[in-house]
């Protein structure tokens, strides 16, 4: 695996039964940090101060840190989070989030620069080289990904073509005219724009070998779809505006498991409910910390992303740790009749019925006095419509432990999306 962004290539030492521990490199680059922000005297400085830490130089003195959280970065609005002086930002991003107090992340030239070096690895890692057209769907402005993807594309030396999101026609005539060989964008578009193609019947015009998808879960069912579709190798890629923004893992061509720059960032797996690091392998929520960030550096920061460290060596022979899919988020639960649900879940009960769609809708609803939940699938009109709605009525009673109301529609009824689909809507409090 060639590594030219690769900038402190080192294997982290394991502890026989315990999770990845930090290595004394990454102990120091946290010490540093938190020196930084103390004498920063920011949002993130005060609450460390206050906290009675001034340092780190133990793993036990690490994992008493304690954890961060988006709603702290919203108490910082608008630059409390900066740990440099105003003339050091050169730019500022902010979460994609539509709802609160927005979160906004100073970067310094260092900062942009270390994201590009992430995000020309990732392409690397997927096989991406100087000769590659790439078309960058993703947004632009003050979300994260648009810029990131052509930051690294760049810095590569490929052909970065800056679509942005949206104008399906546009986007189709430059994929041909432009013979793009490697597309970017979210899950849910690049089924929009693969099911375009498949009507048009344009498919043998298109030279696409690679589709590299971030910003939302996408589960295998999508996958597959997209992939029978464009016939193009899928990557995953990782990251999210806080911590640099996408960019900062994807999966190589061994697995699906998402590769994380761990001499950029330092990564944890806990118990979503109780905070304690887990070992290898066991699933639970993401935490991360940066190394290196100087605009706005995070001490383990909860990402409630739902994933595990893959134990072992990867084939391709990369040191870089390794975490699985993404299978949903921790804020993500739905509770209904006393039971805990999460999307992922749902997802995974409707994937193993054949005939449906990758696509599906969740509504919940009150209704004479009891919560209800309806979930929309997809289907054709050669199956039997009332036996589907039965059989996945009772797997999901089987599975979940209460009987939905399944309601089936025709194949493409459901909305596709331009940026992330959204798939879960609670109208119980509406």
């Amino acid at each position: 695996m060639l590594e030219r962004w690769d900038k402190l290539p080192r294997p982290i030492g394991l502890q026989k039964g315990c999770s990845m521990q930090i290595s004394d490199i990454q102990l120091e680059q946290v010490d540093k940090q938190i020196k930084r922000l103390i004498e920063a005297d920011n949002f993130y400085g005060r609450r460390l101060k206050e906290a009675g830490i001034e340092g780190v130089s133990s793993v036990d003195e690490f994992l008493a840190l304690p954890f961060s959280e988006k709603q702290d970065l919203r108490e910082a609005y608008p630059l409390g989070l900066s740990a440099v002086s105003e003339r050091d930002i050169v730019r500022i991003h902010s979460s994609s989030g539509t709802t609160g107090t927005p979160v906004i992340v100073p970067y310094t030239q260092k900062d942009v620069d270390d994201w590009a070096i992430q995000f020309a690895r990732c392409y690397e890692y997927a096989g991406v080289t100087p000769e590659d057209r790439v078309q960058i769907t993703p947004g632009y402005g003050l979300w994260t990904a648009g810029i990131g993807f052509q930051a690294g594309c760049e810095l590569l030396g490929a052909m970065a073509i800056p679509m942005g999101p949206g104008n399906t026609e546009k986007q189709l005539q430059f994929m041909v005219d432009m013979q793009s060989t490697v597309l970017t964008a979210t899950a849910s578009y690049a089924l929009l724009l693969a099911e375009e193609i498949e009507r048009r019947g344009i498919k043998d015009k298109i030279k696409l070998k690679k589709l590299i998808t971030g910003s939302e879960r996408s589960g295998e069912k999508i996958r597959k779809r997209i992939i029978d579709a464009l016939g193009v190798e899928y990557y995953d890629i990782y990251g999210l505006t806080e911590v640099y923004g996408p960019g900062i893992g994807i999966n190589c061509a061994h697995g699906h498991g998402m590769h994380v720059w761990n001499d950029f960032v330092y990564l944890e797996i806990i118990d979503p409910e109780t905070g304690e690091v887990l070992p290898d392998g066991e699933w639970g929520e993401i935490v991360l910390t940066t190394l290196v960030k100087e605009g706005a550096p995070l001490i383990r920061f909860r990402t409630h992303d739902l994933s595990r460290i893959i134990p072992g060596d990867c084939a391709c022979g990369s040191t870089h740790p390794r975490i699985d899919t993404i299978t949903g988020r921790s804020d993500d639960m739905m509770k209904i009749h006393g039971v805990n649900v999460f999307p992922a879940q749902i997802e995974e009960i409707l994937a193993t019925f054949p005939e449906l769609s990758s696509e599906y809708q969740i509504r919940l609803s009150h209704l004479d006095g009891r919560d209800t939940m309806r979930i929309y699938v997809e289907t054709n009109g050669s199956v039997d419509w009332e036996d589907l709605r039965g059989r996945v009525a009772r797997r999901v009673k089987h599975r979940i432990g209460f009987t939905p109301l399944v309601k089936i529609v025709e194949l493409g009824v459901l909305p596709r999306s331009e940026k992330k689909t959204k798939r879960v809507f609670d109208e119980r409090y509406d």
